[in-house]
């Protein structure tokens, strides 16, 4: 465990290249930087400029080529691929743009599953509360087919909390929706975040998530600049 009131995610020196052919394509170089617990931090950039790969990177879902990425006292890069996934299914917290419910499980099934992947209880009692979190607790029955893009997502949000991560990882999260439906979305996560020692980062285009962020931080040339407090 990291010391209190140290960061809860460190990177150091992270650089990732990617080959398309014989062209070599550096997305990120020598990237560091530190994020607190319980701060929510706007990750922005044009399209291309490496958000998502440092997100996947951020998640153990991709490796750095060099570099070292620490999340509460755990080198990431130091675990093979096994520890790594059960790191990220037990300590991180995933939400989309697509957001990616699975389609033959119901609502609370959707839910169910993180916590039966990590061995945790998995009762109707374990899950509804985050329904009523998310404003959704009429819907546990429902199908993900059922549901509107703004309450899909919310869905995806309360499934990205039920088994109480660390650090939430939030790809696009408004990108699909209309900008009520995206701000309803962004109140979600707001509430549920701030407060709970949680860390949020979000990569986005979005300017109402930018106001809404503690801290922003814009991928620029394969650097990462500080872009000043909101």
């Amino acid at each position: 465990m990291s010391a209190a009131g140290a960061p809860l995610v460190r990177i150091r020196a992270v650089s990732r290249t990617f080959h398309e052919g014989e062209t070599r394509h550096l997305v990120l170089d020598r990237v560091s930087a530190d994020f607190a617990r319980g701060e929510f931090v706007a990750l922005v950039g044009p399209s291309g400029s490496g958000k998502s790969t440092l997100l996947n990177i951020l998640g153990g879902i991709d490796r750095p080529d060099s570099g070292s990425v620490e999340i509460d006292g755990t080198d990431l890069t130091a675990l093979d691929e096994r520890e790594r996934t059960l790191f990220r299914r037990r300590r991180l917290g995933f939400v989309f743009q697509f957001f990616n419910l699975i389609p033959t499980l119901n609502v609370e099934e959707n839910l169910r599953l993180p916590l039966e992947l990590n061995g945790l209880p998995s009762a109707r009692a374990d899950v509804l509360p985050w329904l009523e979190r998310v404003g959704l607790a009429n819907r546990a029955e429902s199908w993900p087919d059922r549901l509107s893009g703004g309450e899909q997502q919310r869905i995806a949000i309360a499934r990205a909390l039920v088994h109480e991560p660390l650090l939430l990882l939030a790809d696009e999260p408004t990108g699909n929706l209309d900008a009520d439906t995206g701000e309803t979305v962004l109140d979600v996560l707001a509430a549920l975040t701030k407060g709970s020692g949680r860390t949020l980062i979000v990569a986005t285009h979005g300017e109402r998530v930018v106001q809404r962020a503690d801290r922003v931080l814009t991928l620029r040339g394969a650097s990462l600049v500080e872009a000043g407090v909101t």
